[in-house]
């Protein structure tokens, strides 16, 4: 097969190049028996790659990071972060790789290639558990429209990673806009001099945010744009459940995507204070807590900008200030504009009254803590009449409402577009990734079809739909690490 047939060989090393001081050339660690276990061929085709070559011996070497296409110079990216609050100073790829720029500029980047320079004594490695999750939910994510990272491939290693007991190994391949980070605008404020820290943003305006740079403040113009895709972002997550889990600093995109699912998982049951994390004993990653702390996580971005948004610290202080306060507003515009859209309500219907529906929904929902997702789905039966499912969830406490809400003439069709019936399930997730880990990827590949299609009903497909039964355990998840 000749090099042009081969376009997962070409990668760029553009960040590599521009930025020495942010990266560390780095190699990854030698697997003994790399096997693929999943490829997402669709992505591969959007991308140009070849699935054939990838599929391949070189190509699945690829993946795993044991085969660096001539002119590739992968690198552990270095950064800083704020972690529950805490600073680090020195974080960064501690088991992950950025090969290098695809064709179309965005970052190939490995998860779990092995010890780098940043492995704070960890092993670099990662099991074949976590790595299907993030490959499962970033791709369930995407089907539901959300800014993400996306899922290229998981490769087993055919070594053991030892946690609590042995584990079989893998690297996840994702695909990024970039794996730029507040964290890395941290690190780089804190580490180098300005003029490093304005390449730096210089390379963000021009990779995400373009038009910052006819603005007639180009780093203030960048805040603003980094801060109107994060409050987008939360608000989508808030609007399907989901619950990031980790939303450190070093977690927080200048692209606006969401990434690294570790601890993430889908709320069932309605509740503001709801955590799945194992290690966030004080609830900071609550759902609730979400647009707020994506607030806080903006501030720590903002900091870093002082010295190229005005020589007077004070006036540049003042004006990113402005800018980050407002968020909330732009955030409840976005949240209330999808909420619209999941209760169906036509665009004519008088904002007043749809905001007031909104705001008495938000409190039965609270009282009666019904499934999430089911809820919504629900109300596109009972926009054509048939309410029996809505009471099913949370009784006849929801007459009133849906009486008011049936007057504004809502669209079961738009609503059926937008209110998913199928999300990674979380008791199906862990069955699927156990099931996996024992070597059967049957029930992960038969999750996986449902939730990349997740807005069409599938006759015998039912469990994929249904909450867990009432007597399952509290779900809980870990960082995976």
């Amino acid at each position: 097969m000749t090099a042009q047939h081969r376009p997962g060989l070409v990668l760029g090393s553009r960040f590599a190049g521009d930025f020495p001081e942010l990266g560390v050339p780095w190699r990854a660690a030698e697997a003994s028996v790399p096997r693929l276990l999943v490829l997402n061929e669709p992505l591969a085709a959007e991308l140009g790659l070849d699935a054939d070559y990838l599929r391949g011996d070189e190509g699945v070497r690829l993946l795993a990071g044991t085969h660096v296409p001539e002119g590739a110079t992968p690198v552990a990216q270095a950064y800083a972060g704020h972690q529950f609050g805490g600073y680090s100073p020195r974080l960064g790829d501690g088991r992950a790789l950025l090969m290098g720029e695809l064709p179309d500029g965005r970052d190939l980047h490995l998860k779990g290639s092995g010890r780098t320079p940043f492995a704070r004594g960890g092993d670099g490695l990662a099991a074949v558990g976590p790595m299907l999750r993030e490959y499962l939910v970033s791709e369930a994510m995407h089907a539901l429209g959300v800014p993400t990272t996306r899922s290229l491939a998981v490769v087993a290693t055919g070594d053991t990673v030892q946690r609590e007991r042995p584990l079989p190994g893998a690297v996840l391949a994702r695909v990024a806009g970039s794996h730029l980070r507040v964290g890395t605008f941290q690190y780089a404020r804190a580490n180098h001099d300005d003029e490093v820290l304005r390449r730096l943003a210089d390379h963000a305006i021009a990779r995400h945010h373009p038009e910052a740079a006819r603005a007639e403040n180009p780093y203030l113009a960048l805040f603003d744009s980094v801060l109107g895709a994060q409050a987008e972002l939360v608000a989508r997550w808030m609007l399907l459940g989901f619950i990031h889990g980790v939303m450190n600093t070093d977690n927080t995109t200048i692209s606006g995507e969401t990434i690294d699912y570790g601890p993430c998982a889908f709320m069932e049951g309605f509740d503001p204070a709801t955590v799945f994390s194992s290690i966030d004993t004080q609830g900071r990653y609550a759902y609730a807590n979400q647009p707020p702390i994506m607030q806080w996580n903006l501030a720590r971005f903002a900091e870093t900008l002082v010295p190229l948004v005005d020589p007077d610290r004070d006036e540049a202080v003042r004006l990113l200030t402005e800018v980050l306060g407002t968020f909330p507003d732009r955030y409840q515009r976005a949240w209330t504009a999808g909420m619209r859209a999941k209760l169906g309500l036509p665009a004519g219907a008088p904002a007043g009254e749809a905001d007031e529906l909104i705001d008495e929904l938000s409190r039965l929902l609270g009282a009666t803590r019904p499934d999430f997702t089911g809820f919504f789905r629900a109300l596109g039966a009972a926009a054509e009449g048939d309410p029996t499912a809505v009471r099913g969830l949370v009784g006849h406490l929801a007459d009133p409402w849906l009486a008011r809400w049936r007057a504004l003439d809502p669209d079961p069709g738009s609503m059926a577009r937008v209110n998913p019936l199928y999300i990674p399930r979380n008791h199906l997730v862990e069955e699927a990734l156990d099931a996996a880990t024992a070597g059967d990827t049957g029930p992960f590949e038969e999750l996986l079809v449902v939730v990349a299609d997740p807005f069409t009903e599938r006759p015998g497909l039912g469990r994929y739909a249904a909450p867990a039964p009432p007597d399952a355990a509290p779900h809980v998840t870990f960082c995976g690490t």
